[in-house]
């Protein structure tokens, strides 16, 4: 269906902007109220550490016109090379998968399978940061949320980022920072018509040998195989 086809796209844009502010590495923490540029190099200096991540998460998606919120939970695995996989385990079971060359979207309910290029889905700044550049600075420009109050309620920084290069999908993220180790614990994504998804992240594990084979697809048998259009 249009509607769930449209979502499973957004899904598959919000899981690839994430994948540079997930994994924890740890910076040094300095006291008083927190730099911008430290918060910002500790994302970028993360990111290139990374080969490979796991973590549990939960999303709330909020439909602005509407004022409706969907919950979702499940658990991601990335790999540098363009390589994702999204379990979707509520509201309903749902598999986003990216081998680097094609993208799959498999909803069960549906019996249905979207495929569609990963490289196209995931260009522009989603793409170099699965590649592994993590260039912030050169893709977004940053502030932070609250200049006259950078932190959140429990001292986490938060900042504002604004992408040179707008899509529908993608027009502003806010990322809540953990001062001590630079782990985003919250990111906010904003469309075109300010509706948000917000993810959590929790069990986090890094750089474990998460083998390629967990990112190949294979279409279950009766499955109907449809393209996966991405504008």
């Amino acid at each position: 269906m249009r509607g769930a086809r449209a979502f499973a796209v957004r899904l598959v844009l919000v899981a690839s902007f994430l994948s540079v502010v997930l994994p924890p590495v740890a910076h040094a923490q300095t006291a008083g109220a927190p730099d911008l540029d430290q918060v910002v190099s500790g994302l970028e200096a993360t990111y290139g550490k990374i080969n490979d991540l796991r973590a549990e998460f939960t999303q709330v998606a909020n439909n602005r016109s509407l004022g409706q919120d969907i919950t979702a939970d499940g658990t991601v695995y990335l790999k540098k090379g363009g390589k994702m996989r999204w379990e979707y385990k509520s509201p309903a079971p749902q598999q986003i998968v990216s081998d680097g060359v094609s993208l799959w979207v498999y909803t069960p309910q549906l019996n249905q399978v979207n495929k569609g290029s990963a490289p196209k889905a995931l260009a522009g700044p989603a793409g170099s940061f699965l590649a592994g550049l993590g260039r912030v600075r050169q893709e977004f420009s940053v502030r932070f949320l609250n200049p006259a109050n950078r932190t959140d309620a429990v001292g986490r920084p938060v900042i504002d980022l604004t992408p040179k290069a707008p899509t529908p999908l993608l027009t502003r993220l806010v990322l809540s920072v953990d001062p001590k180790d630079h782990v985003v614990r919250q990111a906010v994504l904003y469309d075109q018509f300010q509706n948000t998804v917000t993810m959590t992240f929790t069990r986090v594990a890094i750089n474990t040998g998460l083998a390629d084979s967990l990112f190949v697809f294979t279409p279950p048998p009766g499955a109907a195989v449809v393209p996966l259009e991405m504008r």
